[in-house]
């Protein structure tokens, strides 16, 4: 069996219209048979344009959004079917990265009281000095001066909450993260840092990663496997280098050939 597999995954919305009687006029397919299978350590690079489904597909996965039908087997676990509480206790082993960090976060709490609870979700009796030292582990893991851990999500710039969010997202021990846009909102040079940070994480800790991005250069850099997603269904898989360099679907040519160059001078 492999680490996280998909079995046919739809999500589909209902669209309902009327004033007292609202009737089912249409129906929004966001994600349309989806199949894949992901092994240990991989790194899964989800692609596509925006309303393509695949965050849909990513709230699906982490069971935020219920599946119309089909599976999400986890380590052979079919979450799909979990209760809403053990699907809350199994949530320690699969994580959420989001676009936005200060959006994810709380503005109100420390970054100290923000790593607290996370950790505490794994390691409830974790208290005093204990719990001081795994969090300036965790800082440091993401490089992160432990000094700055009494301060505010405002106080840092988008990269360091981008740091923030992924430190809080290995707070509970994952084996899976799904990390939705996690670049897309940061200059180019922090994009390489975050990129290479989530590479690092991987090789350490055996990470297994989804990581979404309507940007293919991005997606080739970090990833192992491709999927490239169009209108709810996975269109293109395979290797990395053999998606780009020989693209079989239309679409991936097209996302393929969008991706900006810099023309060589004369």
């Amino acid at each position: 069996m492999s680490f996280l597999e998909l079995h046919d995954i739809m999500t589909h919305f209902p669209i309902r219209k009327g004033i007292l009687v609202r009737k089912l006029s249409n129906t929004v397919k966001a994600v349309d048979g989806v199949s894949l299978e992901i092994e240990q350590g991989e790194i899964l690079g989800l692609v596509g344009e925006s309303g393509c489904g695949k965050s849909t597909l990513s709230r699906t996965i982490m069971q935020l959004i219920p599946a119309s039908s089909g599976s999400v087997l986890l380590e052979d676990q079919n979450l799909s079917t979990l209760p809403r509480n053990e699907v809350r206790k199994r949530r320690l082993d699969f994580q959420m990265i989001f676009q936005d960090p200060y959006a994810s976060l709380n503005p109100r709490m420390t970054i100290h009281s923000t790593l607290a609870e996370a950790i505490k979700q794994r390691h409830r009796s974790l208290k005093g000095s204990e719990l001081d030292q795994k969090i300036a582990e965790l800082m440091e893991r993401v490089g992160l001066d432990q000094r700055f851990r009494q301060k505010y999500p405002h106080e840092f710039s988008g990269g360091q909450r981008q740091r923030i969010a992924i430190a809080r997202a290995l707070a509970p021990e994952p084996k899976l993260i799904i990390a939705d846009e996690p670049v897309s909102a940061l200059d180019v040079s922090i994009q390489s840092q975050i990129l290479n940070l989530l590479l690092k994480l991987r090789k350490d800790l055996n990470l297994t990663m989804i990581f979404i991005s309507h940007d293919l250069s991005v997606v080739r850099y970090i990833s192992d496997n491709i999927a490239v997603m169009y209108q709810g269904k996975i269109v293109e898989y395979g290797e990395a280098e053999e998606i780009f360099n020989h693209a079989k679907h239309s679409y991936t040519r097209k996302l393929l050939e969008a991706i900006p160059c810099i023309p060589q001078s004369a």
